[in-house]
């Protein structure tokens, strides 16, 4: 008998099966100490007490994007250890803040299962719930992914989850408290507000950072992500290690503080594609499409509904005439974010 674990493979998932994922974790100061010097993150309410106290905040909260490598990292030994690629996101919610001190426990319920044509590889759709020490959800979302099978055998029934195109504006969780009617727009770092955006303006971030090998395994190895095609270069045709998709969106959202500097909260994934692999050496440059804008209950507090897009060419290119992703484009993220009025 062999204690070692070689991950699922397709044949491995059950259309309702439950997964409890081990290894929890508790957060601290650290992780945003190191989320900060990977990425070049500057949004002021994740970076300040003070400033987070100002808009009804006890303290700063962790980077958005944390709760979700952290919660996504614990999914890894079960859900995409053998994949092939991460296909995409949907119906993602941030319910709660993630504080320092917390612990972050995942689940993930397996909603669809396809095999692939070739026989050789089908996709997973499952759905993700992260949680703290209290038991409360702080983040949910559903990602499918593409695994490979373990041999030829015959593949179960196809079912193929029915998904919200977007997360309504009535249904995004504003954290408890959060009030920018005194919002510091000179701290934040710039004086636009949710009124001063258009739907269909197109925003380029400008910046644009070089991929290097040694962060992206940093990022990786931060997160507990265990996949093989960020690690092993043997286990792609090309002799290649995949950059993890975090990494390219933590490093697009970064970018995107350059024009959504009060963007400063997010608190739906609508959807995601990676659309293209993303390998050291690349030149990653991002721009944003607005996509929506909508009020919130919360005093001086708006939603932004944004497309964020990642990167090698132009901004403002994102398919080519056969409606298919441009070959430079390496993310495409459907997000809600707060933003003062």
């Amino acid at each position: 008998m062999t204690k070692t674990n070689a991950g699922r493979f397709f044949e491995d998932y059950a259309l309702g099966d439950v997964i409890t994922h081990a290894v929890p974790r508790t957060i601290s100061g650290g992780e945003r100490a190191l989320y900060h010097a990977l990425y070049p993150a500057r949004h002021a309410l994740h970076s300040s007490d003070l400033f987070a106290q100002s808009c009804g905040l006890a303290s700063s909260p962790l980077d958005d994007l944390v709760t979700f490598h952290t919660v996504f990292g614990k999914t890894v030994p079960d859900v995409s250890l053998n994949a092939v690629a991460n296909l995409g996101y949907a119906e993602g919610r941030w319910i709660a803040p993630l504080w320092p001190g917390d612990t972050v426990t995942a689940t993930s319920e397996v909603i669809g299962i396809k095999e692939n044509s070739n026989g050789t590889s089908g996709v997973v759709w499952v759905r993700t719930t992260g949680r703290n020490q209290h038991g409360a959800d702080v983040l949910s979302y559903v990602r499918w992914v593409m695994v490979r099978k373990r041999g030829s055998g015959p593949a179960p029934r196809a079912v193929v989850p029915q998904l919200a195109p977007v997360v309504a504006a009535s249904d995004l969780v504003i954290p408890a408290g959060l009030d920018f009617t005194r919002y510091d727009f000179t701290l934040a770092g710039e004086p636009h507000r949710l009124g001063d955006y258009a739907v269909g303006e197109v925003i380029d971030h400008v910046d644009a950072v070089t991929i290097e090998e040694a962060e992206h395994m940093l990022a990786t190895r931060l997160w507990q992500n265990t996949a093989k095609v960020h690690f092993d270069a043997t286990n792609r045709a090309d002799g290649k290690r995949l950059i993890y998709g975090g990494h390219v969106m933590s490093l697009a959202r970064a970018l995107s503080f350059n024009g959504l500097a009060n963007a400063q909260i997010i608190v739906a994934l609508n959807g995601g594609a990676h659309a293209n692999p993303c390998f050291a050496g690349d030149t990653l440059r991002a721009w944003s499409e607005v996509l929506d804008v909508a009020e919130t209950a919360a005093p001086g507090v708006g939603a932004i509904r944004l497309r964020l897009v990642a990167t090698t060419g132009a901004a403002g290119v994102l398919r080519g005439a056969d409606g298919k992703y441009d070959a430079h484009v390496l993310l495409d993220l459907d997000y809600w974010a707060l933003m003062p009025v």
